[in-house]
């Protein structure tokens, strides 16, 4: 029986997590391990999601907690390399670019275990981003590349890596949205926030570069502000957002509706009926694209095109008027075509299976 150590830590994580372990339970000779680095810890953001995914509680749990990248990372490495040594894994499971993923892939590679890099070869090209180091890192060192999309395989085919290490499976992140959407449908969050259907917006925003700077972030918030005179905007807070907006004044606007973080299916529940979500998140991107719901992402630049070349993401700088010009520009009509994405058909994480198991290649 060959024993398979995923290793997660931050929200992301578990929701590419959760169709890969449904996958993995179905091959009688595979022993699956879930290893939660404890990178995410508020219940809102960790313990909830497991629950609502229906993944099993992790067998392991670092509880590293918070810190510096370099403290984070290093906690991480220190008490995942002891288990590793213990289980002796054959493949470690690395999800993502949060610092949980390039943690694993340190340790496993160092201590000659196969690493497994599920959602590889995206690239923004941003070094100053701290995800696009621990993509890097991830990718150069793992064995098997699994990438959401062709042009991810092409960027590792240009940075040398060689092809039968890369494996076109698709993207694991909308298995999650397939499997979840009859039940946020039947949710109907948009009624219970008293929401119009295809006239509201939705808005998240977590990244250092739009939330730590407080000139920034009071600029977004005025233009969201301004966006909600004339249609509701709701806008779940990411922990670190909240504790940012503390310092900066919240321009008076009933329609601008600032909450705590909610479950994974409310959320989903509430993107699949919007009219616009405005984000600086990758998954997000890539849920609205698959859904057909316009998006606008909050930042100069994206580790997945595909949402803006085929899908319904369009980039904007965190300026007002930039960010206002872009909400003008969207029809809310609430009914969108939904685009058609090479292997984004919820099939993903049997693709993934089937390479870890019965040695099948994706092309």
């Amino acid at each position: 029986m060959s024993v398979v150590l995923s290793v997660v830590g931050a929200r992301p994580n578990f929701m590419k997590l959760a169709p890969v372990a449904r996958a993995l339970s179905k091959r009688r000779r595979v022993r699956h391990v879930i290893v939660h680095t404890g990178q995410h810890y508020d219940p809102e953001m960790s313990s909830t999601f497991f629950r609502e995914l229906q993944i099993a509680e992790p067998d392991h749990n670092l509880q590293v907690g918070s810190g510096s990248h370099a403290r984070q990372t290093a906690a991480i490495m220190e008490r995942l390399e002891r288990l590793c040594t213990k289980a002796r894994p054959d493949v470690v499971l690395a999800y993502g670019d949060v610092n949980s993923t390039a943690a694993a892939a340190l340790v496993a590679a160092k201590l000659g275990i196969s690493v497994g890099h599920i959602e590889a070869g995206l690239r923004s090209r941003d070094r100053s981003m701290p995800e696009e180091i621990n993509r890097l890192i991830t990718d150069r060192l793992s064995d098997i590349l699994f990438t959401p999309s062709r042009d991810a395989s092409e960027n590792l085919r240009a940075e040398g890596i060689p092809a039968e290490r890369i494996q076109f499976v698709g993207n694991v992140m909308i298995d999650s949205v397939v499997h979840a959407l009859p039940a946020a449908r039947e949710l109907d969050a948009p009624k219970r926030h008293a929401l119009p259907l295809g006239k509201y917006v939705v808005v998240t925003l977590h990244r250092p570069s739009n939330v730590d700077e407080p000139r920034t972030l009071a600029v977004l918030l005025d233009a969201l502000a301004e966006v909600a005179t004339d249609r509701p905007v709701i806008f779940p807070m990411h922990p670190r957002t909240r504790a940012r907006i503390a310092s900066v004044k919240v321009p008076a606007c009933s329609g601008l509706r600032l909450l705590e973080p909610i479950a994974y299916t409310e959320m989903l529940s509430l993107v699949a009926s919007a009219g616009l979500v405005i984000t600086d998140s990758g998954g997000l991107q890539e849920e609205t694209s698959y859904l057909g719901i316009p998006c606008i992402t909050v930042r100069a630049n994206t580790e997945r095109p595909i949402t803006c070349t085929q899908g319904t993401n369009r980039l904007v700088a965190p300026r007002r008027d930039d960010l206002l010009t872009a909400v003008r520009g969207v029809a809310m009509t609430g009914v969108n075509p939904r685009p058609t994405i090479e292997r984004w058909d919820g099939e993903t994480a049997e693709r993934i299976a089937g390479v870890l198991c019965d040695r099948e290649r994706f092309e």
